[in-house]
């Protein structure tokens, strides 16, 4: 099955990366992080002028009524770019679960104020550090009042509308919080990638409602996850393909011995093995691109697949930009240490690549209707010495976490 992008879909492509080049170079992004500034408020109401903060949303709440193939689309040249705004957060997380989960109510009050660029809406969810865990929602929601801390929220120091996980009296449930009024305090943080900012939040019997749409909150919560795991490797496939077209340039005008150092084996080796991981990445975006707007049952394992290998695509080609750069590779005055900022972000703004993986694992555990091979055709006595299903299981968790690490 062919899952690339059709003809018009392309030239969207083109479109989008004509205009960050002209309005986002990386100059731009670097005078914001020497500023410290962070991200660009032009240039995030431009592109709600765009339609961009609103591809899938219909056009009754002011949005452009498109498809999950024009927004990766979109997302991977913003990747590309390392355009310094909070697109991930707002349009991934916050507008797809009120998108997805708000009533008709919710959805009139909140989608269009986000598609238009008024409010930043981020997801808070983390409570301690690791992959988050249902029995770990510690923040209580009680007679529409909400008590409890979150920390690490990404984009939390710029946005306006918090998704935030909860325990109410069914279970893990989302709810709605305005994070500038009564009963919200916010403690700025470090970030590794300035152009996206860090927050924690105190709540102390903060007025919120919950999603109205959400029944079973958790699931909820994974399926979100899943479908901005393949929207955000979009964004690292995007960063990955411009990091090594960058690095080749480098080496290509760079001589040594007479000669480019790109003609150099030992440089060439490590290139192509940034571009093998690259287009695996790609071909698992693509993938999950399918998968997500064909609304398959194949998302769950997609997402997983596309966010293990950005993630590492990414992580390789940023690293490799600034080891083949040579020494002006790790000084400040040049551009990889972007790259490398933006790349270490994005693999821990969803969850940590290896928690994907061991959850990959399971999934696929659980997909596996049929017993493992060669059960059936084996007597009882072979059968026992052979290793437990459960051992197996163990070493494949083990294998894939070890790789994504």
């Amino acid at each position: 099955m062919n899952f690339g992008f059709s003809d018009g879909q392309k030239e969207l492509q083109q479109t989008v990366r004509e205009f960050l080049h002209d309005r986002a170079p990386l100059q731009a992004c670097r005078r914001l992080l020497e500023a410290g500034e962070g991200w660009d408020p032009g240039l995030w109401q431009e592109t709600a002028a765009l339609g961009w903060l609103g591809t899938v949303v219909p056009e009754q709440y002011g949005g452009a009524g498109l498809g999950y193939l024009e927004l990766a689309v979109i997302a991977e040249e913003i990747g590309r770019a390392l355009a310094p705004m909070p697109f991930a957060s707002s349009v991934y997380l916050a507008t797809e679960a009120i998108l997805r989960g708000g009533s008709p109510d919710q959805r009139q009050r909140f989608l269009p104020r986000l598609v238009s660029g008024e409010i930043i809406g981020t997801l808070a969810l983390a409570e301690r550090p690791g992959h988050p865990d249902p029995s770990d929602t510690g923040t209580v929601l009680e007679r529409g009042r909400l008590t409890g801390t979150k920390i690490a929220v990404v984009d939390g120091a710029v946005a306006a509308l918090g998704i935030v996980s909860a325990r109410g009296e069914h279970g893990t449930t989302l709810v709605l919080v305005d994070l500038d009024g009564p009963g919200v305090r916010r403690q700025a943080q470090a970030s590794i990638d300035p152009t996206h900012s860090s927050a924690s939040f105190v709540f102390e019997d903060a007025p919120a409602e919950p999603l109205a749409g959400v029944n079973e909150g958790w699931s909820f919560l994974e399926g979100l996850l899943d479908r901005a795991a393949v929207l955000l490797a979009f964004e690292q496939v995007g960063g990955a393909s411009r990091a090594l077209e960058l690095t080749k340039e480098f080496t290509l005008s760079r001589y040594a011995f007479g000669r480019p150092v790109a003609s150099f084996q030992a440089l060439k080796h490590r290139m192509v093995d940034v571009y093998v991981a690259l287009e695996l990445a790609r071909s698992n975006c693509l993938w999950g691109a399918w998968a997500l707007s064909e609304e398959t049952t194949e998302i769950d394992v997609a997402a997983c697949s596309a966010r293990i290998s950005a993630s590492r695509a990414f992580d390789l080609a940023a690293a490799e930009m600034l080891q083949m750069h040579g020494g002006v590779g790790f000084t400040w005055e040049h551009d990889g240490h972007l790259f490398y900022r933006r790349a270490k972000h994005d693999a821990l703004v969803l969850g940590a690549t290896h928690a994907w993986a061991e959850k990959l694992v399971q999934r696929l555990i659980r997909r596996a209707a049929v017993q493992l091979p060669g059960d059936g055709d084996t007597s009882p006595d072979q059968r026992s010495d052979r290793p437990s299903r459960s051992s197996q299981v163990a070493r494949l968790t083990h294998g894939l976490a070890a790789t994504a690490r």
